[in-house]
């Protein structure tokens, strides 16, 4: 004689309660790269909104500073960021070439030879990639979190629509109130996939476009560096 089924899951927590082993590991997989995900973009975005601070007292300091040595001085006591990192290679650089012409009124012969002048922009596009991939660490965890995890979610599918199959097999049943909850089951971890792949994919997008802003920032301050000192007659 056939036992009565037992009551049939009428939600998504439900279905999650009475799933499988295979299913839960999915999900427990899943759940912990969406947790590593909302940690991650909520370390990078305070990150992002500390260097826009860094950033807006940097190039507020510079407009209060008529001269180089003035700007290099007060940029100095801000606390530290990609900004003053660059200003402070750019100008250790150039006074390894020329000592003393930062100090001295006279920089007619300090002034650099083209070679000289290339090898200052090398070093600051090197500070500039390295700054760029100091902030940006960590970041393609997210877009490897958002492409895995739909396909964490199909694998979780396609397990539990093989399980209902096999059960239908074997039990000999296929109206739908028996294949109705393996395939709601199964359906669970391609909706987990996709709710924890969505919020890291608009975040790495998010932050590679901060990432880029920052990267051109810095170029530009360095190309604006360059500048400065060939007004004040050092290169």
């Amino acid at each position: 004689m056939l036992q009565a089924p037992g009551p049939l899951p009428s939600s998504a927590a439900e279905l999650i309660l009475t799933a499988n082993t295979e299913t839960r590991i999915v999900l427990i997989t899943i759940a912990v790269f969406s947790f590593a995900s909302w940690f991650l973009i909520g370390w990078k975005w305070w990150q992002m909104r500390r260097l826009g601070g860094q950033a807006t007292r940097f190039f507020e300091e510079l407009e209060r500073s008529p001269r180089l040595n003035d700007a290099y001085r007060a940029a100095m006591k801000l606390p530290p960021s990609p900004y003053n990192r660059l200003f402070r290679e750019g100008i250790t650089f150039y006074s390894e070439l020329r000592p003393g012409a930062l100090t001295e009124a006279d920089t007619a012969r300090h002034t650099l030879s083209e070679s000289q002048l290339e090898a200052l922009k090398m070093v600051l596009g090197k500070e500039v990639a390295s700054e760029r991939d100091h902030v940006s660490h960590y970041i393609t965890w997210l877009a490897t979190i958002g492409s895995v995890s739909p396909l964490l979610g199909l694998l979780g599918t396609v397990l539990g629509v093989m399980r209902s199959f096999i059960g239908i097999s074997t039990g000999g049943s296929s109206n739908m109130a028996a294949v109705a909850p393996g395939v709601a089951e199964a359906l669970v971890t391609t909706v987990a996939g996709l709710a924890a792949a969505i919020p890291a994919v608009m975040a790495y997008n998010y932050f590679a476009s901060r990432i880029s802003r920052l990267e051109g920032e810095l170029e530009g301050f360095g190309n604006e560096l360059i500048g400065w000192m060939a007004r004040e007659g050092l290169i």
